[in-house]
């Protein structure tokens, strides 16, 4: 066989592109309908042909935005940031990038949420808070930048929601610390919650373990300083009475 014919040979198996004499309008059609039956990776793959084809163009923009989203939902969550930093990075006139940025905001936020419900059975002294913290910072931009977007009110919930659960774990590890007798630890874990935290509902038992903590640590002080704090700020506390980890409800079911 010759060179030649080997070569036509080896251009006879490569793939065809099925898209060549589609209209963009027809591969974002097709796109949004594998998408809709679940075939995530075909549709995330016409996505990006549209995005070639359709290139300067609203129309690119929206497979941008809607490739990204696709890779979130199929547990891409690397490349989904990646597709979306690169977006915002890119358009920032455009039309959509208030969605761009809640969306970055979500990938971390869920993947955050996994991360800390996991907590509900499990004794960790640290856990990596990034992805919260980098959720919170989309959502900030996103109701500094836009306030009137259709999103902003969620961002917002989603903001509040944050912050508790950054202090709720921040308590969490100050408890671990306590129960085993890290007591130092323990109350500067507690201190900065209530330091960083001051208006969620975790400083009453960061508070609390303080004064436990300094009492151990024979630092009698300190440990009336918290309990003057913890009554004049919570009035109404049971929490010395009954001691922690009897609440009804859990800090990860709050969403």
């Amino acid at each position: 066989m010759s060179v030649a014919a080997v070569f036509l040979g080896a251009c006879d198996t490569t793939p065809k592109d099925e898209t060549a004499r589609m209209s963009p309008e027809k591969i974002y059609a097709e796109a949004k309908e594998e998408a809709a039956s679940g075939s995530y990776e075909k549709a995330i793959k016409l996505y990006e042909r549209l995005e070639g084809r359709a290139a300067g163009t609203l129309l690119a923009q929206q497979a941008q935005i809607e490739r990204a989203y696709y890779l979130w939902k199929s547990g891409e969550k690397a490349q989904a940031l990646s597709a979306l930093e690169r977006f915002i990075k890119i358009h920032p006139t455009s039309p959509a990038l208030d969605y761009a940025i809640y969306l970055q905001g979500l990938v971390n936020f869920n993947d955050e949420l996994g991360l800390l419900g996991a907590l509900a059975s499990q004794d960790l002294s640290e856990r990596d808070q990034q992805a919260a913290r980098d959720a919170y910072q989309s959502f900030r931009q996103l109701t500094q930048q836009f306030p009137q977007s259709t999103y902003a009110d969620d961002a917002r919930l989603r903001m509040n929601y944050i912050v508790n659960t950054l202090a709720a774990y921040e308590v969490h590890v100050a408890r671990y610390y306590y129960r085993r007798g890290a007591y130092i630890a323990a109350a500067n874990r507690a201190q900065q919650t209530v330091q960083e935290f001051q208006q969620t509902p975790s400083v009453e038992e960061a508070l609390y373990i303080m004064m436990l903590s300094y009492d151990k640590l024979g630092l009698t002080q300190l440990r009336d300083d918290a309990g003057r704090v913890l009554k004049s700020s919570f009035p109404n506390s049971t929490i010395v009475a009954n001691g922690f980890g009897n609440k009804k409800s859990r800090w990860w079911q709050l969403w």
